[in-house]
């Protein structure tokens, strides 16, 4: 499994000011979308994310975002290295992703860009 990049996960109160800030910082324009009830704007290696308090609570226990080229494999070489896959594979508006908790507790997301099957 190759890990093509990471994003820094970053839960905010004003999605709209924190957007300008990261775009003037990474100097490219944010890709947005909505996944349940919370605002996510991705802006190079930020991923911000903006909604109820419930949601982001659990988006906080996650230490990052991993883009990987497969979901599928990640879970066949995530469990098979002993992590624990907790959600997915899932689609997604952007692919697919999955949850898992690797063997040191931490939990992390790795996502896909492929289109669902």
């Amino acid at each position: 499994m190759e890990i093509l990049g990471a994003s820094l996960r970053v839960c905010v109160d004003d999605l709209e000011t924190a957007v300008h800030f990261y775009e003037r910082l990474a100097g490219v324009p944010a890709s947005r979308f909505e996944r349940g009830g919370v605002q996510v704007a991705a802006v190079g290696c930020f991923l911000l994310m903006s909604g109820p308090e419930a949601e982001l609570e659990l988006l906080r226990k996650v230490a990052a975002t991993i883009a990987v080229e497969d979901v599928d494999e990640a879970h066949r070489v995530l469990s098979g290295l002993g992590a624990h896959v907790i959600a997915g594979p899932v689609a997604t508006p952007v692919g697919r992703n999955l949850l898992a908790v690797h063997p040191d507790g931490a939990v992390y997301e790795y996502v896909d860009r492929r289109a669902p099957e």
